[in-house]
Order: C-alpha cells, then structure tokens, then sequence
C-alpha cells in the first residue's frame, strides 16, 4: 500500500499519525509530494491531485483524512482508533470538530497569502471565530478527547500543531489553558514527534 502525503500538509499529517499508531508502518510505503510540483501518480490516484491519497493493496485510491483514519482504523482494529459502541459517535464528534479547526485553520492560512488588497476582512474574522470557538469547545468538553488514543485525538492533535506551525498569532492556549496542557504532552507521542512539519 502507498501513502501519498506532503509534509507540510495538516491532513496529511493527521493520516501519518493515524498509521503510526496503528502500527501499520510495515504495511504502508509513504511517498511524499512537493506540493508545488504536479505529481502524475498522486492525479492518477486521486482526480483532486490532493494528499492525503492512500493506494490499497487492491489498487483502490482512497481519499479525504477522514476516510483513510477510518479505513486505517479497519485495518488495525486492536488499536482501537474508533471503538465501539456509544462511545464511537463521541469521538467521530471529536474528530469533525478538529477537523473543523483544520479547515478554518487553512482557508485562512491561504486568504493570508493573497495580496492585502485581495484579501476578504469579512472572511477571516469568520474563519478566526471558528477556530475560537472550537478551542474553546474542546476545552470545556474534553471528553471525546480522552481516554485511549483515538481519531479524535489524532484529529486534534494534527488541527493544534497546525495552529502553531502557521498562525502563531492567534494564541489559542490563553483562552484554554487545559487544552494548550493536554496538547503538550500529545503532542510529545512519538507518532507526533516523527510527523513534524519542518521549520522555516
């Protein structure tokens, strides 16, 4: 199987976690792509031409962080990623929240890097508001956030490392001092620690 991931991406990371710590690495080859070159597999794989694209063994492309944690999770069903029970609506929850800041996260990174004049004011105190407002959820209900690691941990993880990584300025850990403290020590797992954006 192939993992086609670009190590800058958020979701791609969220998928790299995800294999980690499935303890699938064994199984599944990594191939990064330069994000600012077209990639002929990865547009034969996936029509978006977007990472994270995950290639079975079977030849079928699957796409969107989402679905490849899930197929992951499948895969691997000892590690538990997304248990059973009521307790999987909670974390699948958790998830689409993180998720959400991710989202909010890049649309916003990227209407950054338009000129200053093209850039919508409007939209990125939307996008900004997203992101508050989600922090400040995870903060008050941390539960789809404990317990055994999970793809609403993942998910969270990958979302807060984003922040830091491009939008140092929205200091996010002031307004969710449990969360900024339960993100220092996710965030030293090995399987955050070997998916690090790089500096610079």
């Amino acid at each position: 199987m192939i993992l086609y991931y670009a190590n800058t991406s958020p979701y791609a990371r969220k998928a790299r976690i995800a294999l980690r710590e499935a303890g699938l690495e064994a199984r599944i080859e990594e191939v990064f792509q330069n994000p600012f070159e077209e990639s002929p597999a990865l547009a034969v794989a996936n029509p978006l031409g977007k990472v994270p694209c995950l290639v079975t063994r079977e030849g079928r492309a699957l796409y969107d962080s989402p679905v490849i944690c899930a197929y992951l999770a499948a895969l691997a069903p000892e590690a538990g990623l997304i248990p059973d029970g009521g307790r999987r609506w909670q974390v699948l929850t958790g998830e689409a929240l993180a998720d959400g800041i991710l989202d909010a996260a890049f649309a916003l990174v990227m209407e950054r890097r338009r000129p200053v004049q093209e850039r919508s004011a409007a939209w990125m105190a939307r996008w900004e508001g997203a992101i508050a407002r989600a922090t400040l959820a995870a903060e008050a209900d941390r539960a789809p956030f404990d317990g055994p690691i999970s793809v609403a941990q993942i998910a969270l993880g990958a979302a807060l490392g984003y922040l830091d990584f491009r939008l140092h300025d929205l200091a996010w850990r002031e307004d969710a001092p449990g969360l900024a403290a339960w993100y220092s020590t996710f965030s030293q797992r090995l399987s955050m620690l070997a998916t690090r954006p790089p500096e610079g």
